[in-house]
């Protein structure tokens, strides 16, 4: 089946366009006033990590009190320093939780946009990145999420070089902190999507990922080390891994995807 035939002038391509926008920006800034409504809800989903009952911190003591270790409790105290930042960082908060479930609808509107153009076997292909895309960039916010902000944020909230040294942490940094590495760790988690997507175009193969591992592992430190909000080991090595995975399980997807042609 070839693609649509219907011709449009560039302005009708940019009045499509245009509508599109505008649908994405009405139903993301819904999301986003639900959200800011919901504030309490809100902040103890965002807040649920700082807190010592979260639900990663009683599997590792669990984990730690079947193996006969220690197991223990935290306090990590946020704090606010500017008149107005509370208000911003609600508002801030909100507009990504907006965007965030708004997001299957953005790229619906997207594919709506594009399809026209696209072959049949073009479409597949599309939905197939896009999805599988998607779904990967929402299994690394909820590990980021569940799993490395976590630890990240109770090695560093309660690391002292004295004990009359107390952590306060502020409300700002917390937020975006989080962000930020949701964010990242979402993008990392596409390196097998793209991995797979390049090996169909042709352009990459599972023996030159093996053959350049080495440098790979080394392009994947300095990678964690610029996504990294702080400068520990600790933290880089929490990112770094996840992404090493990543890149293994990218060589298994890319010498199928080359079997399967």
């Amino acid at each position: 089946m070839e693609a649509s035939k219907d011709k449009q002038s560039f302005w009708g391509h940019l009045d499509v366009l245009r509508a599109a926008i505008v649908r994405i920006v009405a139903v993301a800034v819904v999301f986003g006033i639900a959200a800011f409504c919901f504030k309490e809800k809100l902040f103890a989903v965002v807040l649920a990590p700082k807190n010592d009952g979260f639900i990663t911190y009683r599997l590792f003591n669990r984990i730690a009190a079947w193996a006969g270790g220690e197991t223990g409790s935290f306090t990590v105290q946020l704090i606010n320093t500017g008149l107005a930042q509370q208000f911003i960082i609600h508002m801030k908060t909100a507009l990504c939780a907006g965007v965030l479930c708004a997001s299957p609808y953005i790229l619906y509107q997207l594919f709506r946009f594009v399809s026209p153009a696209l072959y049949a076997n073009e479409r597949k292909y599309v939905v197939r990145v896009v999805g599988g895309g998607y779904a990967m960039f929402v299994f690394g916010v909820l590990v980021s999420y569940f799993l490395i902000f976590p630890l990240t944020f109770r090695f560093l909230g309660t690391y002292q070089v004295s004990g009359e040294v107390a952590n306060l942490i502020t409300l700002d940094s917390y937020i975006s902190t989080l962000l930020l590495m949701c964010l990242s760790m979402g993008i990392v988690f596409e390196i097998p999507i793209l991995s797979w997507l390049f090996a169909k175009l042709g352009f990459l193969s599972a023996d030159f990922m093996r053959r350049y591992r080495k440098h790979a592992i080394v392009i994947i430190l300095v990678v964690a080390a610029i996504i990294t909000p702080t400068s520990d080991v600790f933290t880089l090595s929490l990112v770094a891994l996840p992404m090493w995975v990543l890149y293994e399980t990218s060589i298994f997807i890319v010498n199928e995807s080359i079997i399967r042609k």
